[in-house]
């Protein structure tokens, strides 16, 4: 993959809030907040972290979802998936779980440990009209699927979806083929060192920093983006990040937008009121599980 010429600026930032989810589990929530923080075709990001049990005990309870995709990224823990399809996955240190809701799921996400650190990230990404109502999809992906690629000025980065491209070479993940074309990097530099990825001019874009500060857009022109904070990308064809004095580790995320109406109740994205009031009846009346299955 050949490196572009136009550095993406960083064009805005949006500072995680605390939140909370699930049973109560405590997180940060940056992209999503609200309807207008949102990055075509993310819907949400939320970061949670704690050494405390008390902050994730309780979980995520069964609960359902339609016309999006989750994805959930454990840097640190045990976490048990379940759903109403038969799925059962165990979700530890590394690994991922990326699930299609498509036309309806029912499932739980729920802490395997009572002590130690819970760390990590779950990313909404929507669907197309087209592949709202699809059959619901589920994938575990090990820790040891995920290509990991050290940078020759330091540095690793982890390539979860999409391909990681270098005028060096590239390195794809195990998620490729999607509608909206995810690229799902993390990223981990030491003091000083120097990131560049191509993303296509088409697409949108976004960092978040969740450990030091990242200096974000061109050389001469970079802008701060401190920890916990996400920073969406201007136009252009590459991204150019560095590392504060402390280093910094983010994720980088882009993807084709859509460009689709969203409707969002609660778990529930479609295009429409009408699909959002069948998608309740669908879950109330129970017939959810029987279009889901």
């Amino acid at each position: 993959m050949a490196i572009g010429k136009s550095t993406r600026p960083l064009q805005r930032i949006i500072q995680s809030v605390v939140a909370s989810d699930g049973a109560g589990v405590k997180l940060r929530r940056s992209i999503g907040q609200s309807p207008f923080a949102r990055l075509d075709p993310f819907l949400m990001l939320d970061e949670f972290s704690s050494f405390d049990a008390n902050d994730y005990i309780a979980g995520f309870p069964a609960h359902p979802h339609r016309g999006f995709e989750t994805v959930t990224y454990l840097l640190d823990g045990h976490m048990l998936h379940e759903d109403h399809l038969g799925n059962r996955g165990d979700l530890k240190s590394g690994a991922v779980q990326w699930m299609s809701a498509g036309r309806g799921i029912i499932h739980s996400e729920m802490p395997q440990q009572e002590h130690g650190r819970m760390r990590g990230f779950q990313l909404w990404i929507n669907l197309p009209a087209k592949e709202k109502m699809k059959p619901a999809g589920y994938r575990d992906i090990d820790a040891a699927e995920i290509p990991l690629v050290p940078l020759p000025g330091g540095g690793r980065v982890r390539v979860i979806a999409g391909t990681l491209g270098s005028e060096a070479g590239s390195v794809p993940g195990p998620i490729q083929g999607l509608a909206t074309e995810p690229l799902y990097l993390d990223v981990e530099l030491p003091a000083g060192a120097a990131f560049t990825q191509a993303i296509d001019g088409g697409h949108n874009a976004f960092l978040y920093v969740f450990e030091g500060a990242a200096y974000v857009g061109p050389r001469d022109a970079a802008h701060d983006l401190d920890t916990h904070s996400a920073g969406v990308l201007g136009p252009g064809d590459r991204v150019d990040v560095s590392a504060g004095a402390g280093g910094t580790r983010f994720l980088l995320l882009a993807g084709r937008p859509l460009g689709e109406p969203v409707v969002q109740h609660g778990p529930f994205v479609m295009n429409t009121r009408e699909e959002i009031e069948q998608a309740i009846r669908d879950y109330q009346s129970g017939a959810f599980t029987r279009v889901a299955s």
